[in-house]
């Protein structure tokens, strides 16, 4: 298992759409995420900012992930959330939210 923390902006307009369809996630979003082998996915608002956490099991990330962006249930789901979201500049090219560096954990 692997820990992961991402960050995005998310548009002052887009907070409370995107807060309410975080209220209650589609089921077949979290079906995909689970069958992806993301587990404990939360994620955090502050101001403008969102902050992702999630434990990964399995061996490719970024294939898995490409899976479950294919779904169509999650591509639907995307196409609300994601006009929300404003990536930052400092990503990397093919980060749509930005990954960083676990600095401290305790079980």
């Amino acid at each position: 298992m692997r820990r992961y923390g991402r960050v995005i902006g998310l548009k002052p307009e887009g907070v409370v759409l995107y807060e309410r369809l975080h209220s209650d996630p589609w089921p077949d979003v979290v079906a995909a995420l689970q069958r992806a082998g993301i587990y404990n996915f939360t994620i955090y608002r502050y101001r403008n900012l969102l902050f992702s956490y999630f434990e990964y099991h399995g061996n490719d990330l970024a294939a898995d992930e490409a899976r479950m962006a294919a779904d169509p249930r999650v591509k639907e789901w995307l196409e609300l959330c994601n006009p929300l979201q404003e990536p930052l500049a400092e990503r990397q090219p093919d980060e749509w939210w930005m990954v960083i560096p676990e600095v401290y954990h305790s079980d």
